[in-house]
């Protein structure tokens, strides 16, 4: 059973620690570190082995930069050791189960407290409210049947920040149907369930649902399409970043010109290939250490993702540091011949440059080989451009933009009638299956 009592208390204290001064906040920071690392070495068998193996002391983690004396975590190393993550503690049958997405095809579960459970719930909340969310607003997400059973009835009972979900499995005309009738002051859901949504209802050009602000998470889509769903809705989109470990990481604030980081809750690096922290600005694979996980506590944990930070400030007066942009997951980086790597932010904003973007419905590539790409195309059901001519068009575009010679590398263009979502209900555009991670830096 939720405290909301506590869980109140917990948001009250995030909202606060917003506007700390930075040097209070760095000091808090600190401070939490040394609890979590003491924590896990006295009671976590894994970190007990990791750090006697590495020959450090938990005494000498005394600032965040002293994390870089600890190797880096990985998922595979997390479910190979997992029993041994699991704080001796805690019983596993009182605590609650969480599995994350999958989105590497590799889920995992982990273990909450019911504390944790109310800081993650506070700590999600935070990036809401400072989006204009009020305690009464109609709130509706699309989200994945992991999410559906998670309002409670005595929160449905108090009618106070109260998720109605809309499954994100339902077929698109049945999703418009529902939150139409539901009149939502925010929207939430999967970025590409947004999206998806959205092109639907333009081409529909009739649906009247309009939220104060809609939010978007779980992928990255380009600045394009942020503003096609802002059109659509006549409502600024937000983006957040999270991973199920530990929840909210960073979020947009109305300002929208960077993310900030939850660095209250958790210590964000980014590092080179190298392990190196990088420059800010500079591209780096995001490394979390989770300061309220204790139960299953993640310290300098790799998400698998790829960001940049910044040492910029935000005029909204929030003293959480920045970071400029989430690239997306390293598995999404196209490794291209010669050695050039592709984010999918970069592959998403050379689609929207394309001839005959405004007549394709969706879209995804996946690298096979280094030398062979599938290109699967979703066309609008409009039936005016010929399938061949958008093919030889495309193929022209993508080694002209790209620079690749058509005798080293293969597109394998196909028309589809649908583009299923992934079993995690996210809709990935850009994948790579080439088994090894491309020097992305």
């Amino acid at each position: 059973m939720v405290n909301y009592f506590r869980a109140f208390y917990y948001l009250c204290g995030l909202m606060k620690r917003a506007y700390w001064p930075v040097e209070r906040l760095r000091e808090y920071q600190n401070k939490e570190l040394r609890r979590i690392v003491r924590y896990a070495y006295d009671n976590v068998p894994f970190y007990h082995n990791r750090f006697r193996e590495e020959g450090v002391k938990p005494s000498e983690i005394d600032t965040v930069a002293d994390l870089n004396k600890l190797p880096i975590l990985r998922k595979d190393e997390t479910r190979k050791n997992f029993d041994l993550f699991v704080s001796r503690e805690y019983d596993v049958a009182r605590l609650k189960m969480l599995r994350t997405s999958g989105s590497t095809g590799k889920p995992f579960h982990f273990y909450i407290t019911g504390k944790e459970d109310e800081f993650r719930k506070a700590k999600h909340l935070r990036a809401n409210i400072s989006c204009g969310q009020k305690p009464r607003d109609k709130w509706v997400t699309i989200t994945s049947a992991l999410h559906l059973g998670e309002t409670t009835r005595l929160q449905r009972l108090s009618d106070i920040f109260v998720p109605t979900h809309v499954s994100v499995f339902d077929d698109v005309a049945t999703q418009i149907s529902k939150i139409s009738e539901l009149k939502p002051d925010v929207l939430d859901g999967y970025s590409s369930s947004l999206l998806i949504l959205s092109r639907e209802i333009e081409k529909r050009g009739a649906e009247t649902i309009r939220p104060k602000f809609v939010v978007g998470g779980a992928e990255f889509v380009g600045n394009s399409s942020q503003q096609s769903i802002e059109k659509v809705f006549d409502a600024p989109f937000y983006d957040q970043y999270a991973c199920e470990e530990m929840e909210r990481i960073a979020w947009q604030c109305p300002e929208k010109d960077q993310y900030h980081i939850d660095a209250d809750s958790i210590i964000v690096q980014f590092v080179d290939e190298n392990g190196e922290e990088v420059a800010p600005g500079e591209r780096g694979e995001i490394i979390c250490t989770s300061l309220f996980n204790y139960a299953v506590p993640f310290i300098r944990y790799s998400v698998g993702d790829v960001g940049a930070p910044s040492n910029e400030e935000c005029s909204c007066g929030r003293t959480l540091p920045l970071m400029k942009v989430v690239e997306g997951r390293k598995d999404s980086f196209l490794l291209l011949p010669g050695g050039q790597v592709l984010s999918p932010m970069a592959f998403d904003g050379a689609m929207c440059m394309f001839k005959f973007h405004g007549n394709i419905d969706q879209f995804r590539i996946k690298q096979r080989k280094t030398d062979l790409f599938e290109f699967c195309i979703k066309m609008l059901a409009n039936g005016r451009i010929d399938e061949k001519t958008v093919e030889q068009e495309l193929l022209n575009y993508l080694w002209r933009t790209l620079n690749l010679n058509p005798d080293e590398v293969a597109f394998d263009v196909k028309f589809v009638e649908d583009l299923p979502l992934d079993t995690n209900g996210k809709l990935r555009k850009v994948i790579s299956e080439l088994g090894q991670t491309p020097n992305y830096m």
